[in-house]
C-alpha cells in the first residue's frame, strides 16, 4: 500500500502557534490555560475547514501536558502528551454528532463523564457537529452541561450555531472561527510546498487560496490533487486547468475591448469562455469582481484590499486608470441586473451578450455627458 498521508492530516496543527489564521482565538485559549481560568464548557462557531475541531484538540493536550512550556504549548514529550499523539489518551472523548446523535449516544457520554481521569488533570469531551444532536438528545445533556464534575471540560464544535438551543449556548463560551483570509492560506501552502520540495508559482498558491473561500482543508485537498497532476513544478496554469478556473487574462482581455468599444471581439472572448465549459453565471460574477477590483484601485489607499499578487495587482490598478468612477459605477450595475435576472431567462446566452454589448458602450455614453 501507498505512504502518502494528505497534506490536511500530515501537516495538521499540532500547537496553538501553528494553528492558521485564529491568532485571537488560540491567544485567548492560551491566557486562560496560564491564568486557570478555563470555562467547563466552549462552543467553536465557523465554516468548515477553519480549525474548530483542530483547536479543539490541541486544548484538550495543553490543558493535561504535565511539562507546559513558557509559551503555553504541549510539550509533546511528558506521557499524557505521548498518549495524546498516539491516540491512545484515556482523557479525550470525541462523538460526531452526525453519524451519533440520539439520546442512547449522550446517554452512553453521561456515563463517561462521572469517570475521573487516571492521568491529568481532566477529561475532554469533544463533539463535532453539534447541531445535529436531536431534541430530545439536547435535552439529556443539558443538565450535565450545567453542572459538571470539576474534572470534565466540554468543547463543542458546529458549522451551524443558530441551529443550538438557547438554553446550550448560554452555558458555553461561545469561540466564532474566521474565514482563513487568502494570503494566509497562500503563505502555508508555499511553507508546505518548500517542505514537500515543490517548485511553486505564487500566482499558482495565491488562486488555489481563493478558491478555497477562507477554508484551509479545501485549500490543501487542491493542492494534493494538483500536485498528484503536475509533479514538483506546480505552476498557475496547472492550477487553472485542474480547478477549472477562469484566468485573469479572460477578464483583463474583455474589459480592454470594452473601451475599445470592440463588440465583435468581446462576442468572440465570450464564445472561447463557453466553449471551453465554463458557467456563464460563474462568468458574470467574474466580471462583476474584476469591475469592483478596478474600482477599488482608483483609491491608492484601498488597493491593499485587493487579494491578489503583487503583479495582478499593478494590472488592476493600471487598468483602472483608463476608467472613471461613475462609469464602473454603471458597469457593475449592469453586470448586478444580469446577475439578478440570469435564473429566469429563457435565452442565458443572448442575456450575456446583451450586457456586454451595453458596456462596450458605456465610455461614449459618458463622453456624451461631459462633452
Amino acid at each position: 500500500m501507498s505512504d502518502f498521508v494528505v497534506s490536511a492530516r500530515k501537516y495538521r496543527p499540532q500547537t496553538f502557534d501553528t494553528v492558521v489564521g485564529q491568532n485571537s482565538i488560540t491567544g485567548t485559549l492560551k491566557s486562560a490555560i496560564k491564568n486557570k481560568h478555563l470555562a467547563q464548557a466552549f462552543l467553536f462557531c465557523g465554516t468548515r475547514g477553519v480549525g474548530k475541531t483542530t483547536t479543539a484538540r490541541i486544548l484538550a493536550k495543553t490543558i493535561n501536558c504535565f511539562n507546559r512550556t513558557e509559551n503555553v504549548e504541549a510539550c509533546d514529550a511528558c506521557d499524557s502528551c505521548v498518549s495524546f499523539n498516539t491516540g491512545n489518551s484515556l482523557n479525550v472523548y470525541e462523538l460526531d454528532a452526525a453519524s451519533n446523535n440520539s439520546i442512547d449516544d449522550i446517554k452512553r457520554l453521561i456515563d463517561q463523564v462521572r469517570i475521573a481521569p487516571q492521568i491529568g488533570d481532566f477529561k475532554v469531551y469533544i463533539i463535532d457537529e453539534v447541531h445535529m444532536l436531536s431534541t430530545s438528545a439536547f435535552n439529556a445533556f443539558l443538565k450535565t452541561l450545567e453542572e459538571p464534575p470539576k474534572h470534565a471540560i466540554f468543547i463543542l464544535a458546529t458549522t451551524e450555531k443558530y441551529k443550538i438551543i438557547p438554553t446550550i449556548l448560554s452555558r458555553c463560551q461561545i469561540f466564532d472561527f474566521n474565514k482563513i483570509k487568502v494570503k494566509d492560506i497562500a503563505d502555508h501552502l508555499a511553507v508546505i510546498a518548500t517542505k514537500e520540495g515543490i517548485t511553486a508559482d505564487p500566482e499558482a498558491l495565491h488562486l488555489i487560496a481563493m478558491k478555497a473561500d477562507g477554508a484551509l482543508r479545501d485549500a490543501l485537498s487542491m493542492f494534493d490533487q494538483i500536485v498528484t497532476f503536475s509533479g514538483n513544478t506546480l505552476t498557475f496554469q496547472h492550477v487553472i486547468q485542474n480547478l477549472h478556473v477562469l484566468d485573469y487574462d479572460y477578464y483583463f482581455k474583455i474589459v480592454d475591448y470594452f473601451l475599445k468599444e470592440d463588440i465583435g471581439a468581446t462576442l468572440l472572448v465570450l464564445n472561447d469562455i463557453l466553449e471551453r465549459g465554463f458557467d456563464g453565471h460563474h462568468f458574470i460574477n467574474g466580471l462583476a469582481e474584476h469591475f469592483r477590483n478596478l474600482l477599488v484601485c482608483k483609491d491608492v489607499r484601498t488597493a491593499a484590499l485587493l487579494e491578489v499578487t503583487e503583479s495582478i495587482q499593478e494590472r488592476f490598478i493600471e487598468q483602472a486608470k483608463s476608467w472613471e468612477g461613475p462609469v464602473i459605477m454603471r458597469a457593475l450595475y449592469a453586470l448586478s441586473q444580469t446577475d439578478v435576472n440570469f435564473k429566469s431567462s429563457r435565452n442565458q446566452r443572448l442575456l450575456i451578450e446583451v450586457v456586454l454589448m451595453q458596456l462596450c458602450s458605456l465610455q461614449q455614453e459618458q463622453e456624451k455627458k461631459n462633452p
